[in-house]
């Protein structure tokens, strides 16, 4: 992570005496000041200091632009509560892309949407196969944000056969998984100091039990801090000491109702979300496994108000892809006067990207389908197929799993054992799919397109 170059303090007292200053000091440029005393730049975009100071022209005073900035920022911004030992209080703005993102989650995450979705498909064992491999995806990215060192491949067939884990690495994906599955279960229970030590138990738990000590919070002696990749210290969370009173701060803030949309309180639940993940990672309340909570955390708040679609969207993924981005919203945040849009703005760029893959894969999905029946159709082969055999191919032509077992199969049509290996078996005899032995199972694939066509004409 690049050393931040951290912007100047001002009082409020000074903010109120900008103009004043400017017209003293600056008056043959006061028209190029207006042009810059907006929150954000032409582009919408929420500058922080160390990138600001680089756009302000050499002839301007880039302190005094920034105080100017900074005083736009303040008329707008929406104050939270206290945060950490020095009892600053956390405040965010609501910028073009933050609105952008609020929108985006509103039209296509929704539990109304997510039914609407499986009812347009058509083939609801089909898409439920397809999201399911996407489920997966947060529980492994996460992992391997943290270090895990196992490849997506590998994870997912752990994950997909049920095998137990054999390394510490597989354990913090099982972790993860695990976590995952109970912040679903439990989405609609209030927040709790006891439900986030749950959590953390859950992930980390099993792993290496003198690193993480599962459900305990750090001690002073602890001596927990952030690094970035260069072995340096970007964070000093708060004292040990009072973990569990600023905790119960922000879960009592988590807990109470911000909908009223009409009302001046009212917050959007994604930001809710985001800012719940922030605190986790800020406080650090555990020795270590601190960034699986928090993401955990986020997810559990969205579950919560009935975004069922962001099981499908992986966070983690696309953070993975810029770690080093993600560490910069958490310093810029800090250092700016605990002004949490700069990690909002990050997260909810990232949430926007999620929900564009989200969306494709579902589009692919039609696609693929209405492909695939037309051919299915003009082949014959269609009316010789069940609806279980159909879903079955349908998922093969998509290239989610090459390999089916009967296991798998029942899991994944919610039928016997026998019935999925009748239906597997009666693929092979229509020349769809092929079968080898492996071990004790038999294992099923699909033939290419050009074996099929040529073994049906």
């Amino acid at each position: 992570m690049p050393r931040l170059i951290k912007p100047p303090k001002f009082d409020i007292l000074e903010m109120t005496k900008i103009w004043s200053e400017i017209i003293a000091e600056e008056k043959d440029n006061i028209g190029e000041y207006i042009e810059i005393s907006h929150s954000a730049d032409e582009k919408g975009r929420y500058i922080p200091y160390d990138k600001f100071q680089y756009t302000v022209p050499r002839h301007l005073n880039k302190d005094l632009a920034w105080k100017i900035v900074k005083s736009n920022r303040l008329s707008k911004r929406i104050n939270l509560f206290k945060f950490g030992d020095d009892g600053i209080i956390g405040n965010f703005i609501l910028t073009p892309n933050i609105q952008k993102a609020l929108s985006e989650t509103d039209r296509n995450t929704t539990t109304a949407v997510l039914q609407w979705m499986t009812k347009n498909i058509g083939e609801e064992h089909y898409l439920k196969y397809l999201l399911d491999d996407l489920i997966e995806d947060e529980s492994i990215s996460s992992s391997q944000l943290e270090g895990a060192a196992t490849t997506t491949l590998d994870a997912k067939r752990m994950l997909k056969k049920k095998r137990g884990p054999r390394t510490n690495d597989e354990k913090m994906v099982i972790g993860n998984f695990n976590m995952m599955s109970y912040v679903w279960e439990n989405r609609n229970k209030p927040l709790t100091i006891e439900f986030i030590k749950k959590l953390h138990i859950k992930g980390v738990g099993g792993i290496n039990d003198k690193q993480y000590s599962p459900g305990q919070f750090r001690i002073e002696t602890d001596n927990v801090v952030v690094v970035n990749y260069d072995d340096e210290i970007v964070h000093s969370p708060p004292k040990a000491d009072g973990i569990e009173n600023r905790l119960q701060i922000i879960i009592d803030w988590a807990n109470s109702c911000h909908d009223d949309a009409n009302g001046k309180n009212y917050i959007h639940p994604l930001i809710k979300a985001i800012i719940l993940h922030f605190c986790i990672g800020y406080e650090h309340p555990f020795k270590d496994g601190n960034g699986r909570v928090a993401r955990a955390l986020f997810y559990w708040f969205m579950f919560k108000n009935n975004y069922s679609a962001f099981r499908y969207i992986a966070i983690s993924t696309l953070i993975k892809s810029a770690p080093k981005q993600y560490g910069m919203a958490y310093v810029r945040t800090e250092t700016d006067d605990m002004d949490l849009t700069y990690f909002i703005e990050h997260q909810c760029r990232i949430v926007i990207r999620g929900i564009n893959k989200f969306k494709e894969t579902y589009e692919q999905a039609i696609i693929n389908i209405q492909k695939f029946d037309q051919w299915m159709w003009e082949s014959g082969l269609l009316k010789k197929l069940t609806d279980k055999q159909r879903v079955l191919l349908n998922v093969a032509k998509s290239k989610i799993t090459n390999n089916f077992t009967a296991t798998s199969v029942s899991d994944m049509l919610g039928c016997s054992y026998n019935t999925a290996a009748k239906n597997l078996q009666s693929l092979v005899e229509l020349k769809i799919f092929k079968a080898r032995k492996n071990q004790r199972e038999t294992v099923y694939s699909m033939m290419s397109m050009k074996s099929i066509q040529e073994n049906n004409f």
